[in-house]
């Protein structure tokens, strides 16, 4: 018995996540423009009343008072943006891709989560995060 493969070079769609509204990237601009000694702290502020904005995730990990404060961020971020692709009707395989603006967030997320893990010696949650990374967007150099 044999079963026939339909090679037809078509996969499924890449991934656009919603556009971000106007007040939250305002909001963020604004939290970044604030003196180094209240700029985490109004970052804070942005992503404690938009906990599903990734981009404010991002942001918080970059702004970390450490590597674990850090990674803390990116993992929420990361796992706030599985939840919003899904959310968006992905299945779990398909691009993602960087040059999506909206995509972004989740994808600087999962580069941060990457990074720290490799940081606090989690090899293998760094590898998975980076080969992932690669899978979503292999054009992107992250």
């Amino acid at each position: 018995m044999s079963a026939s493969v339909n090679l037809s070079g078509v996969g499924p769609a890449d991934m656009c996540l919603p556009e971000v509204a106007t007040q939250l990237t305002s909001a963020i601009d604004a939290a970044l423009n604030q003196c180094d000694r209240d700029r985490r702290a109004a970052v804070v502020q942005v992503v404690a009343s938009n906990p599903t904005y990734l981009e404010g995730w991002a942001w918080l990990g970059a702004l970390g008072r450490d590597t674990m404060d850090s990674y803390m961020a990116y993992r929420v971020g990361y796992h706030r943006g599985l939840d919003a692709l899904r959310g968006n009707g992905w299945k779990g395989s398909g691009y993602v891709r960087w040059s999506h603006l909206p995509n972004r967030g989740f994808l600087k997320c999962l580069d941060g989560l990457a990074k720290t893990s490799r940081l606090l010696g989690d090899n293998a949650e760094a590898d998975r995060c980076e080969q992932f990374l690669l899978q979503l967007d292999p054009s992107h150099k992250f």
